[in-house]
């Protein structure tokens, strides 16, 4: 298994899909759904979407873990990195997040899943701090550095730096912050949209970092132990070209690193651009215009297992993988840390 890339993903299949009005007011990538385009069409749509990137990510060799959502009322529930993430030794964090109504999907049934066939030592949760106003959006907040060691994040009141410097003491990461924004101004939402790191190349949109100093402090540990940095522009940026994420799949021939975008990311690449990321990586591609309405693209849709399995011999049976959640919003696995 490699540290940066995981072999094995979970993925939301939201059945009701639609652009959530919660967080319209401080998501700049977020747009309506197209004039006369019903809700019903909308989530149809949406629907196809996720499987095909589920099988795109199946035909790379990539395990996939499906759970499917019903429930009306979580919109962004197609963007599981927001509440969930996974760290080699076995352990798990549960995120605070920012709008009211994401923060009932968080589900037992994906934890319990993850305790029965990998190896989870602990959970760490912070979602207690959600009523102090505090709040720190997993992987869509912070871009992490698995090999090196370094949470990078952009300041926004969807990533409280004092949460994210918790973070970091919990789960051995070094916090580097910085401030990003567009060409009005308008900081950005999710470190996520801006960054993406690889085991051996990085995209990043370096000029969307205002202070110079910070700018070159990024690029510098970004680059330290040779990795490729690409420079992403802001017109790319808003074409979803950082929101990508490395996966480790299989081929007869052995392991191999994938680079998962939406069609659309990988348009707007230049093609210098897509032979530095391809000198490590096969793009992986798949066309997503409907999910990509609620602001986030396929990094978002993506929650990474940086877990070992279990031997199958030691692995529970369990229904929780293809399955409705009957119990939502409710963390309440015994070896559970709260933070609060």
């Amino acid at each position: 298994m490699s540290a940066q890339a995981p072999s094995a993903v979970i993925l939301i299949r939201a059945e009701r899909f639609h652009p959530n009005p919660a967080t319209a007011a401080d998501n700049a990538f977020q747009s309506d759904i197209p004039s006369g385009q019903s809700d019903r069409a909308t989530a149809t749509r949406a629907l196809a979407e996720m499987d095909a990137l589920a099988d795109a990510l199946r035909a790379a060799g990539v395990t996939v873990h499906v759970f499917a959502d019903e429930d009306h009322t979580r919109p962004d529930s197609v963007f599981p990195n927001n509440w969930l993430s996974t760290h080699a030794g076995g352990y798990v964090a549960v995120y605070p997040m920012y709008a009211s109504n994401r923060r009932h999907e968080r589900r037992a049934d994906v934890l319990e899943m993850l305790k029965s066939d990998y190896r989870v030592q602990s959970i760490v949760d912070y979602s207690g701090l959600e009523p102090d106003g505090i709040f720190l959006e997993g992987t869509g907040a912070m871009v992490l550095d698995h090999v090196s060691r370094v949470a990078y994040t952009a300041r926004s009141h969807r990533a409280d730096i004092a949460v994210l410097e918790r973070f970091c003491t919990d789960f051995a990461y070094e916090p580097m912050a910085f401030d990003a924004v567009d060409s009005d101004g308008v900081p950005v939402y999710h470190t996520n949209v801006v960054a993406c790191i690889g085991t051996d190349v990085a995209m990043i949109a370096l000029e969307m970092i205002p202070d110079e100093e910070r700018r070159e402090q990024v690029r510098e540990r970004l680059s330290v132990n040779g990795r490729t940095v690409v420079e992403l522009t802001e017109e790319q940026v808003r074409e979803f070209a950082g929101n990508a994420v490395e996966l480790c799949g299989r081929t007869p021939e052995g392991r191999r690193y994938i680079m998962a975008m939406s069609a659309r990311a990988r348009r707007s690449l230049r093609p210098d651009q897509v032979a530095a990321i391809e000198e490590s990586c096969e793009i992986v591609s798949v066309d997503i215009p409907t999910i990509e309405l609620a602001g986030g693209s396929v990094r978002c849709m993506i929650a990474g297992v940086h877990l070992d399995r279990r031997p199958v011999a030691d692995a529970e049976p369990t229904a929780a993988a293809e399955a409705i959640d009957e119990n939502p919003g409710t963390i309440d696995g015994q070896d559970l840390v709260d933070t609060e």
